[in-house]
């Protein structure tokens, strides 16, 4: 599984990045949507997780640019100000989401989920 991390806080994705790589998880981070887009367009993500709140594009707007360019990947949303609201904005296959702060194992299951894989 290839992770595409993108969050406009670089402390966090960084952090995120190798929390994730010292569970086995290949993973990618962009610090802004633009940044994501050029990524995507050149490399295979199985799943992107964008933050909600950030300058420029949206992680909302990201998530249809990106639906664009890889129409297989799974979208897990982050956020710390957002309503479940916001989130029935994006597709429907792309309403998974976790608050921040986020928990690791909160988020190793809900990637497990968007995977379609049983947790153990």
């Amino acid at each position: 599984m290839k992770i595409l991390l993108v969050d406009d806080e670089e402390r966090f994705v960084l952090f995120l990045s190798k929390r994730l790589a010292m569970r086995g998880i290949d993973t990618d981070y962009a610090n802004s949507g633009e940044e994501a887009v050029a990524k995507v367009t050149d490399h295979h993500y199985d799943v992107a997780v964008l933050d909600v709140k950030m300058p420029g594009i949206s992680g909302i707007a990201l998530e249809r640019k990106l639906r664009l360019l890889a129409p297989d990947m799974k979208t897990i949303f982050l956020t710390g100000h957002g309503s479940e609201t916001d989130f029935k904005i994006g597709s429907a296959e792309s309403a998974h989401y976790l608050s921040k702060p986020i928990n690791i194992e909160n988020l190793l299951e809900e990637l497990k989920n968007v995977m379609g894989k049983s947790s153990e």
